[in-house]
């Protein structure tokens, strides 16, 4: 069977961005203010942060921001699951149709990430149903750092895997969503870009051209035919996984070449990337044609 991989890392740059999206601050529910948030983000060797307070667009403008570059964003919190509007130009209504507020959104020239999926006591802060309902969004948060330490689960890959099975084309987040200052610096996403201006960091994030890490970086993502190949010294097991979560192949070492083998369903597959302790880095889907 002739199948080849349609790679989000087509040509990416060598450059690669650490950035947190998903960030409170006194604003709303956070730590500390806007400005002391940037400025612990800075010293964490960040290059890009969105302050997301809830329900409210705080003034980057007014923020010095250091070695950074400071993305305007929003947590839609009222009425309906939570969503995280990148790239905001001013609040959205928070219908509870939240389809509504994703067609906002879109239109803005924003674009929405659902939050923490598994987050709360019965870990299901949204249910799959509503998820599947929902058209337009971006991308889902798979790793949430707050879940770390309260109600629910901090990785979510299951429900990602869920949604890619069903031919939905959405690619993984992971970000510290910080209450305490405890919470920084737990998950962040790493985006290939030419350089960190805003638009260069929106459209690499909207191609799916970035992976979210805790700990490991991975130095090059290539992909020919049928065949993956992925280096990182910080990894001593990559595993392979394609639809439904079913895991094709693990293999210990620095280095991944592996070839697609022929089965179905085979509609994707992602690559998890597993390093010291709980350090782990998670490619976004690779889908297969």
């Amino acid at each position: 069977m002739k199948r080849r991989i349609i790679s989000p890392y087509e040509n990416a740059p060598a450059n690669q961005f650490k950035g947190n999206l998903h960030t409170h601050t006194t604003d709303s529910d956070g730590p500390l203010s806007p400005q002391d948030t940037v400025d612990a983000y800075d010293r964490r060797g960040y290059d890009f942060l969105m302050i997301s307070d809830h329900d409210t667009v705080t003034d980057i403008a007014s923020l010095d921001a250091r070695n950074m570059t400071l993305l305007s964003g929003n947590e839609i919190t009222s009425n309906g699951m939570h969503l995280l509007h990148v790239n905001a130009g001013g609040k959205i209504d928070p219908s509870p149709e939240r389809q509504q507020v994703i067609n906002a959104v879109n239109q803005s020239g924003g674009f929405v990430i659902v939050n923490h999926p598994n987050w709360g006591e019965d870990f299901v802060h949204c249910s799959q149903e509503a998820i599947e309902k929902l058209t337009g969004f971006v991308g889902m948060e798979i790793y949430n750092g707050v879940s770390l330490r309260v109600e629910g689960g901090a990785l979510a890959t299951e429900r990602w895997d869920m949604l890619l099975s069903k031919g939905r084309r959405v690619w993984g987040f992971g970000n510290d969503d910080p209450h305490i200052p405890e919470d920084y610096g737990v998950a962040w996403n790493m985006v290939f870009a030419e350089g960190r201006r805003t638009s260069q960091l929106i459209e690499a994030m909207r191609s799916g051209c970035f992976y979210v890490s805790t700990g490991v970086r991975i130095d090059a993502i290539e992909a020919e035919g049928r065949r993956l190949r992925i280096r990182s010294a910080d990894t001593e097991c990559f595993r392979v996984y394609r639809d439904h979560g079913r895991m094709l192949t693990s293999e210990e070492g620095r280095e991944l070449n592996y070839e697609l083998p022929d089965c179905d369903p085979l509609t994707y597959v992602r690559v998890e990337c597993h390093g010291f302790g709980a350090r782990m880095a998670w490619t976004q889907p690779f889908f297969v044609e």
